[in-house]
């Protein structure tokens, strides 16, 4: 079964010029990218893929919805691919928001193909890189399940800069308890340095927030 990081990336591309949706879709199979094309928002939220690997080609201006508010509600759709916006009316305080909101690119039209391709590179790297970190932060979150209550504590402890004087007498140990529980939280973590247990505990923070 592929993994994540096997499957092949998937543009999306959402415009109601059927004309403009055709170009584009050529253009990136073109260079070897699978395309898929949607005539409006509503189309593409009904669509099969929205899981997989890839990026959002975004017109801003569509039927019955505005593709910078789209672009701003997608996280609450549970939607995490990265967007590329593109216009023929845009402007600058259009393209601030835009970037603020997160949007990789703002494509003006008429774009240069090579516009085009580099932001959809740019954006499938972005979310490449997405998931390889949540991948990442979810191992981290299965070791730190296998802890027992009193290897968090000392963990926690040690990661927030005590010392294991300082820890035993906080937790009413004896020094050498807390180095057992200390060598036990490192190996079930599989930190080789405190500094790998530092940058642990602060993933595993990151997704709390």
């Amino acid at each position: 079964m592929p993994t994540p990081s096997d499957e092949l990336p998937i543009v999306h591309i959402v415009d109601d010029d059927a004309e403009m949706r055709k170009g584009v879709e050529s253009l990136l199979r073109s260079v070897g990218l699978e395309a898929r094309t949607y005539g409006s928002t509503q189309e593409f939220l009904k669509s099969d893929g929205l899981d997989s690997p890839g990026c959002i080609v975004l017109d801003i201006r569509l039927p019955g919805t505005n593709g910078l508010d789209f672009q701003e509600g997608l996280a609450d759709l549970g939607i995490h691919l990265p967007v590329i916006l593109m216009t023929g009316h845009g402007d600058i305080p259009m393209s601030v928001r835009a970037m603020k909101a997160g949007a990789v690119d703002f494509l003006p039209k008429p774009f240069r193909d090579q516009d085009m391709i580099d932001a959809v590179t740019a954006a499938i790297n972005r979310d490449r890189t997405r998931r390889a970190s949540e991948g990442q932060a979810i191992a981290v979150a299965d070791r730190y399940a296998t802890l027992s209550p009193r290897e968090r504590e000392v963990m926690a402890l040690v990661t927030a800069g005590k010392m294991n004087k300082q820890i035993a007498g906080e937790l009413s140990l004896s020094e050498v308890t807390v180095k057992i529980h200390r060598g036990a939280a490192m190996r079930k973590m599989a930190a080789r340095s405190l500094a790998d247990l530092v940058r642990m505990a602060d993933t595993l923070k990151n997704r709390t927030r």
